[in-house]
């Protein structure tokens, strides 16, 4: 099953978006497999923002990541990077369409809420920058089974 990234930024932090935002997910059926609120460090920040090194506003983005808190999780399901990238919205909340995160919440490109993997591939880079593997709930998940009562049997996912 496919993973990404996901990581509410210290402006959505502030803001104490982080429930609504991880409810939004759980509702779409995506499965939390990793979430932890924690101070990015300047070099995780420099090494999660590397393809932006050498443009002009890459000082700015790693002060602005490493102003406050984020909340950063590990999803699962399928599809996950192109959904959650959907569901998120344009980076550009000008952009993004109203029921998207961005086009709900976002004030401006630099307070954009949240961040994505845009890639499988790049999804295992972050998920790896900020995770052990120890850290991630594999296939013990909790679900119900479609269709079950509350009080039916909690199965892992496989």
């Amino acid at each position: 099953m496919e993973k990404t990234y996901l990581m509410v930024k210290p402006d959505g932090v502030r803001r104490q978006l982080v429930g609504k935002l991880v409810q939004r997910f759980e509702d779409k059926g995506f499965q939390l497999i990793a979430a932890k609120m924690f101070r990015m460090t300047r070099e995780q920040a420099e090494y999660h923002y590397e393809e932006h090194k050498d443009k002009p506003f890459f000082g700015e983005l790693v002060e602005f990541i490493t102003s406050g808190s984020v909340f950063g999780m590990v999803w699962q399901g399928e599809n996950i990077v192109a959904l959650s990238r959907a569901m998120m919205g344009k980076t550009n909340p000008l952009d993004a369409a109203p029921g998207t995160i961005r086009g709900d919440y976002a004030l401006n490109t630099g307070n954009n809420i949240i961040h994505g993997s845009d890639s499988p591939q790049s999804a295992e880079r972050e998920i790896s920058n900020f995770f052990r593997p120890e850290e991630l709930a594999a296939g013990d998940y909790p679900v119900r089974m479609p269709g079950s009562l509350a009080n039916d049997k909690v199965i892992p996912v496989q």
